[in-house]
């Protein structure tokens, strides 16, 4: 049968870049508060486009899986969509009915998780009856996940192929290794193998969702044509499955990535075409106050494409690779810093050897006034295909809200892009990279 409600908000968000592109130009104020429950409340309204997206954020990502259990952050948030259960006079919903449920408020609900933190979505349209029925639905997934036994299992299977599969490729050979050599022990290292598998099943998953997903612990961002007091009334409505609780006791704390002693050099031999390489090492937290000058640094070095040093060096005039990147991965901890490239075994050594001079050029340097004012160029020309949508607008405020950024970050980040000099970006780097003390994995050759 044709959605007439889908058809709707599809043709709705084929004119959002319109409107919210020239919204962008103009700063959306961020508000702010708590709920009685302690749940934080982000609201940027903007009444270009009739549709409301919402993301809720617990602090429940990979960083607080258990070493046995790596990957139950992950699973749990997967399995959160596979059905909900019954509740006084609410029936069950199998995953099937869920899917079913939600096309018929054309509408959208997903879960997922990271390495920080385990996340809902929901996207609607702004009409009253619609909104309302789609956040008391959202509600339930929140609050009633039934982590049905049946489906894990087949899930579990599905997975542990998909991983048997990955470990054929060199791609996940050189990502898991230089994980290992990154993080060593860290959370942020662990990998999801069949082993870990094995030991999660749906009483874990049960007990780690109470533990982590209550309504003292969620941040909320809500971006759309909703009023404050709509936005604090769907805040309130999407935690209210939750079990209400007492005091919120604090959350064990996750200790920080510790920076290298010692080089590391990883050959893994692997019978591709190519060699994949990871350079690379800790980086720096998503509040450090350098993220400005690291981030325009970056797009210097090798993030910013077929202008970056390390495209011209490796790429340009070796014909070493085809494409070479840096990039930094910041978050609640300092996410790895890394260059990536792949190239033909018998030239990585000597690719490894170049983006290596480069990088150590660059970290005692700097950029020259020239490519600083490029990046500069490029980044602040580009700020507004940022916030060109709801969903990116919504991105932006989240990730104001997950970091504690200042309210006013969106309205003051191109002066700050602006106020960064040559020797911010030096300093910053000298500070964050230790050129001496890279981790770096080939794997690809003979042994």
């Amino acid at each position: 049968m044709f959605d007439t409600r889908q058809f709707a908000l599809r043709g709705l968000l084929a004119g959002a870049a319109l409107f919210i592109g020239a919204a962008a130009q103009a700063a959306i104020p961020i508000q702010h508060w708590r709920l009685a429950n302690g749940a934080k409340v982000y609201l940027a309204a903007t009444n270009a486009l009739p549709i409301v997206d919402v993301q809720v954020d617990f602090d429940a990502g990979g960083r607080r899986d258990p070493p046995a259990q790596a990957g139950l952050a992950s699973v749990t948030a997967e399995m959160v969509e596979k059905g909900i259960r019954a509740n006084g006079s609410d029936p069950a919903l199998d995953q099937n009915a869920l899917g079913e449920a939600w096309a018929d408020l054309g509408a959208s609900f997903d879960a997922g998780a990271g390495s920080d933190r385990t996340s809902f979505t929901l996207r609607s349209l702004s009409d009253p009856v619609l909104l309302d029925k789609a956040v008391r639905l959202a509600a339930r997934e929140i609050g009633e996940p039934a982590f049905p036994e049946d489906v894990w299992k087949r899930e579990r299977e599905r997975i542990g192929a998909s991983i048997r599969e990955a470990n054929t490729k060199p791609a996940t050979r050189v990502e898991r290794a230089f994980a290992q050599g990154v993080y060593g022990s860290h959370p942020y290292g662990l990998e999801t193998t069949e082993a870990t598998l094995a030991q999660i099943d749906v009483a874990a998953m049960r007990a780690r969702y109470a533990q982590l997903i209550a309504p003292c612990r969620a941040k909320i961002s809500i971006v759309g044509a909703v009023t404050r007091a709509q936005a604090d009334s769907i805040a309130a409505t999407l935690l209210s499955r939750l079990p209400a609780g007492g005091a919120c006791a604090e959350l064990p704390a996750v200790p920080e990535v510790q920076p290298l002693a010692a080089p590391k050099d990883e050959r893994i031999p692997f019978d591709s075409a190519q060699a994949h390489v990871l350079i690379g090492q800790p980086g720096y937290r998503r509040v450090d106050p350098d993220h400005f000058a690291l981030t325009l640094g970056n797009y210097v070095l090798g993030g910013g494409g077929f202008v970056s040093r390390l495209t011209e060096q490796v790429r340009e005039k070796r014909g070493l690779a085809y494409s070479v990147y840096s990039t930094f991965s910041p978050g609640l901890h300092a996410g790895a810093f890394r260059i990536g490239f792949q190239t033909r075994p018998d030239q990585a050594a000597e690719a490894v050897k170049v983006s290596q001079d480069v990088l150590a050029k660059f970290v005692a340097d700097g950029p020259t006034e020239a490519e600083l004012k490029a990046a500069k160029d490029n980044l602040i020309g580009g700020f507004p295909l940022l916030l060109d949508s709801n969903r990116k607008l919504l991105g932006n405020v989240a990730n104001i809200a997950w970091n504690d950024l200042p309210l006013d970050y969106l309205e003051t980040w191109t002066a700050r892009v602006n106020a960064i000099s040559v020797a911010d970006v030096k300093a910053a780097f000298a500070r964050k990279l230790q050129p001496e003390k890279m981790v770096t994995v080939v794997v690809g050759g003979k042994p």
